[in-house]
């Protein structure tokens, strides 16, 4: 006498809507991922606390404090901090924070005369943790 095991699928509709929720689920995460990197990245240069040089800039005539070297920029006009968006690509599955300033390379990674003044890597670190809680979570109602 042998022995048989039967193995069945789920009803293909019923993973079908399985499989859309759980896709719904991991967009909605990647959406909410993006837009802490985008705002945490915002927020870094918008915020004070800088403590590199003050000086006088003209047209329109102000008092600016720059960062150091290793802090976000410091803001002044608000242009950097406006430039930066969240794009959802392949079929929203992934979201890129991007920074369309042309000087913002020079700014996260420094030149020959100038420190860097990172603020993306800084912004994608910080939220890490609490991204991968966010996915850890996905998982665990995904069982």
């Amino acid at each position: 006498m042998g022995v048989k095991v039967n193995i069945k699928s789920l009803n293909p509709k019923g993973f079908q809507n399985y499989t859309k929720s759980l896709e719904k689920k991991v967009k909605d995460k990647i959406n909410i991922a993006g837009l802490l990197v985008m705002n945490t990245a915002i927020d870094s240069i918008r915020g004070g606390g800088k403590s590199g040089l003050v000086y006088e800039k003209y047209s329109p005539r102000r008092t600016h404090r720059s960062s150091a070297a290793g802090q976000a920029p410091a803001s002044d006009t608000g242009v950097l901090a406006g430039m930066i968006s969240l794009n959802l690509t392949e079929n929203n599955m992934v979201a890129e924070v991007e920074s369309k300033a042309k000087y913002s390379i020079h700014l996260e990674f420094g030149t020959q005369n100038m420190k860097a003044r990172p603020f993306m890597f800084p912004a994608l670190e910080e939220n890490k943790p609490k991204i991968r809680r966010m996915f850890a979570t996905i998982k665990g109602k995904a069982k």
